[in-house]
């Protein structure tokens, strides 16, 4: 806990509530939703390592290694790529070391992407993702006041980008409406951090949520409560937030058969 990157100094994390809350979200993943979880293994010498988020970026069949932007991060990718090969993805590792990736800054629509150009992701990232990923459009956007892309903004629905109401989220999401053909709806919540979400279609459970639980930001939490043909599911991450982790970033999502 005491070694994890934060980008502002802050009080410690309580690691007993912290496991506490990491088995919810397992929890509600696999038991809830009946979805299969494959739990990377801990490794005390990589303090984000729970971030899996950051070290992959996995669309269809293919899965794109990243380089992550923290160079005490690098390491991660490997216990990742382990896992990826077991699940025979076509696996493609960022290899060009003026390149830098964090999965945090990748937002995928369903049809194009857009990539957070922030203090962890540069333009040869971008690039290497649109290369990866050749049938979509790759569309970047500057992050200035996060860390991430994703800090303020996430898929909340199949056309639905849930976005915060800071000038700085703002400012992104006017970007990315001008980079896109496409026109998104979206959904503004009060506070940035509640605008990172989860947003899950299964065929046996329909339109699902994980987002930010009421006790930790109640205004945006109503804002969800709007949405009336999603399941949705709250989820509190207080510990992991203050070493800058939110609910996209402890998994990797993979729409895939049962192996």
């Amino acid at each position: 806990c005491r070694q994890a990157l934060r980008s502002v100094a802050g009080p410690e994390v309580d690691f007993a509530r912290a496991e506490r809350e990491y088995q919810l979200y397992v929890g509600v993943l696999r038991g809830k939703l009946g979805l299969q979880v494959l739990e990377l293994p801990a490794d005390e010498s990589l303090p984000d390592c729970v971030f899996v988020e950051d070290v992959a970026v996995v669309c269809e069949e293919t899965a794109l290694l990243t380089r992550p932007g923290a160079p005490s991060r690098r390491k991660e990718v490997e216990a990742m790529k382990r896992a990826l090969e077991s699940l025979n993805l076509n696996i493609v590792e960022m290899v060009d070391e003026n390149a830098t990736l964090d999965g945090g800054d990748v937002l995928f629509t369903g049809r194009e992407f857009f990539v957070g150009l922030s203090r962890r992701t540069n333009q040869r990232g971008a690039e290497i993702l649109a290369d990866t990923f050749k049938d979509y459009a790759v569309s970047t956007v500057p992050v200035h006041d996060s860390l991430h892309l994703k800090s303020f903004c996430s898929m909340a629905g199949p056309n639905l980008i849930a976005i915060g109401s800071s000038e700085a989220a703002q400012k992104a999401l006017k970007t990315m409406q001008q980079m896109s053909d496409h026109r998104y709806d979206k959904l503004t919540v009060p506070d940035d951090a509640a605008a990172n979400c989860i947003y899950l279609n299964i065929p046996s459970k329909g339109h699902v949520l994980l987002h930010r639980a009421p006790e930790e930001y109640p205004e945006s939490a109503k804002v969800f409560e709007k949405l009336k043909d999603h399941m949705l599911i709250p989820i509190a991450a207080t510990e992991l937030a203050k070493v800058d982790g939110s609910l996209t970033c402890c998994s990797v999502l993979i729409n895939k058969a049962s192996v």
